[in-house]
């Protein structure tokens, strides 16, 4: 079957063996008995600049040495916030966590006085709008009218501008002591008055009794024109009032 197959296979040619050579060029055994030591990096601890020398002649660079910049502080592990750092700063002497605390606490103690002075401003006015005056007796109420003073029960000549009342004859007479009505007690008392004139809003006033009303009732005051104008119009002539005797 030679002669079908004319042609030879050609098989590459090898070079010589050479003793001299290691079995395994590409490879190198370290046959050292210690084992490496592994190698660390280290942060570095200063930065190195290079800046130009001050001197024109000299061609040569300057090496300057820059501290590196401050870690953040950290607790197991944790990076803490920038602002527990602030006690380093001080203003004024103090660190700058103790002034915040001091203008923090002048800022609540301001805005205690103003609640306060506001409160006790509120606290003025409806007191003002009361009906029951400082240091008083019981309340009663009564009808408010007015009359033309002049020389009352109790000695006293009176005008019509003055804060002056006459109380009901039948109270007037219930304590009376002997003949003479210029000593009754009831002379030179006090008696507060108040008057509702719109719905939330009252008007109180002081006046001293001169004088005895006839044709009162027993709760019934007859004041002086002057005074019935500050808690009434004149045309009104009647009112309803609260009064109660200051002792």
């Amino acid at each position: 079957m030679s002669f079908l197959f004319s042609w030879k296979v050609r098989r590459p040619e090898r070079a010589p063996h050479d003793d001299s050579l290691p079995p395994f060029p590409d490879r190198v055994l370290d046959e050292s008995p210690e084992p490496p030591v592994p190698q660390i990096p280290r942060c570095p601890v200063v930065a190195v600049t290079k800046e130009p020398a001050s001197d024109s002649n000299s061609a040569e660079s300057i090496e300057k040495e820059l501290p590196a910049p401050p870690a953040r502080r950290k607790f197991c592990g944790i990076v803490l916030p920038g602002w527990i750092g602030l006690r380093k700063e001080r203003y004024f002497g103090f660190p700058r966590l103790t002034v915040i605390l001091i203008a923090v606490g002048l800022l609540l103690l301001l805005v205690l006085i103003l609640g306060l002075s506001i409160g006790l401003t509120a606290g003025k006015k409806k007191s003002k709008n009361s009906t029951t005056p400082p240091t008083s007796g019981a309340i009663q109420t009564g009808d408010g009218t007015y009359y033309e003073p002049g020389l009352g029960a109790c000695g006293i000549t009176s005008t019509s501008s003055e804060s002056i009342v006459a109380v009901s004859h039948i109270i007037f007479d219930a304590v009376q002591v002997g003949a003479n009505p210029n000593t009754n007690p009831l002379c030179g008392r006090k008696i507060w008055v108040t008057r509702e004139v719109t719905p939330g809003k009252n008007v109180s006033l002081e006046v001293e009794v001169v004088d005895r009303c006839t044709g009162c009732k027993a709760s019934d005051l007859d004041f002086s024109l002057g005074v019935f104008e500050k808690l009434a119009n004149e045309w009104q002539g009647r009112v309803l009032i609260s009064w109660a005797w200051i002792v």
